[in-house]
């Protein structure tokens, strides 16, 4: 199993405005005070499709989906909460904490892939658990190392333990479960989606460590890492608010790797950091300033990745 695509989907957004509803348990959310929604909006757009043009331009296969008005999905931007696509032909639909944002589960965007050659063969749907008021978001609730077949999750009221499970049972990963934490007015809450405080690339790990409290957790997330021979990257709960925890190491041009990271992830990475991820794979970094600050989510977040087979 490959840990890493040339292939991802975008969805590019109509109506992007912080989103009340995540915003209860999402910390990293803020109010833009003085920006219509139409600016607000407007200025994502244009932090996308330059975020999109950088991706294209080495050799990353981006699929741009546009949102549409008819749902108001505010954070249709972050489709890999929704959605996986894995190399075995199947597709996962997940389970959505935010009722407005269910609506960002579109079959079309099914269609357009099969159209692009891609082989969907089976949809595992966990979608009925909004019912019981069980959720897991994605990849950004469960961070997969397909190559050594683990998948790293941080319970939060976004992440439910037993739904985790079926998923690992499901797609045969062993699971690697554990709590993270941010400290927000002075109280320690749950960190909403693991992939804000943890990467996971083919030949290193970033992670703020700092975010597990309990030591036994944290002691046995990091042996997972280093027996599977990662390199850990550790980074700190600043950094994590900078998003330096959400990256995504993707493929371009002649399978060449690249590590993809908004512009305020990259500023926050001391040069020994950035030296140590340089081993690895070339960093690309983009301006998401408006998106991070009302979606509370970044580069990672915004690319869902494509392992399905090609015909």
């Amino acid at each position: 199993m490959k840990q890493t695509t040339n292939a991802i989907v975008m969805i590019r957004p109509v109506a992007f405005r912080m989103n009340e509803q995540t915003a209860v348990n999402n910390y990293y959310q803020k109010v833009l005070d003085g920006l219509l929604p139409s600016t607000v909006n407007a200025k994502a757009q244009q932090e996308f499709d330059a975020f999109v043009e950088k991706l294209r331009a080495v050799g990353v296969d981006v699929t741009v989906i546009e949102d549409n008005l008819e749902t108001d999905t505010p954070d249709s931007i972050f489709p890999n909460n929704w959605v996986s696509f894995h190399e075995n032909g199947d597709v996962a639909l997940y389970p959505m904490f935010a009722e407005n944002r269910r609506q960002e589960r579109r079959e079309d965007i099914l269609d357009t892939l099969e159209e692009k050659g891609f082989e969907i063969s089976n949809i595992m749907d966990y979608t009925s658990a909004e019912d019981d008021g069980y959720f897991l978001e994605g990849t950004g609730s469960l961070l997969l190392d397909r190559a050594n077949g683990k998948a790293y999750c941080a319970l939060s009221p976004r992440a439910d333990e037993e739904l985790f499970i079926e998923f690992c049972e499901d797609f045969d990963y062993a699971p690697v479960i554990f709590e993270a934490f941010q400290t927000v007015d002075g109280e320690r809450k749950l960190i909403y989606h693991t992939n804000v405080m943890m990467c996971l690339g083919e030949t290193f790990a970033v992670i703020c460590a700092d975010c597990i409290d309990d030591k036994k957790e944290r002691k046995m997330v990091l042996d997972n890492l280093k027996e599977d021979k990662k390199e850990i990257i550790l980074i700190t709960e600043n950094q994590v608010n900078n998003f330096a925890g959400n990256m995504l190491e993707v493929r371009g041009t002649n399978d060449k790797k690249y590590i993809v990271m908004s512009a305020s992830a990259h500023q926050s990475l001391t040069p020994k950091q950035v030296q140590q991820l340089e081993k690895h794979a070339e960093i690309l970094s983009s301006s998401l300033d408006t998106i991070e600050a009302c979606g509370g989510g970044s580069a990672r977040c915004m690319m869902a990745e494509v392992f399905l087979p090609r015909n």
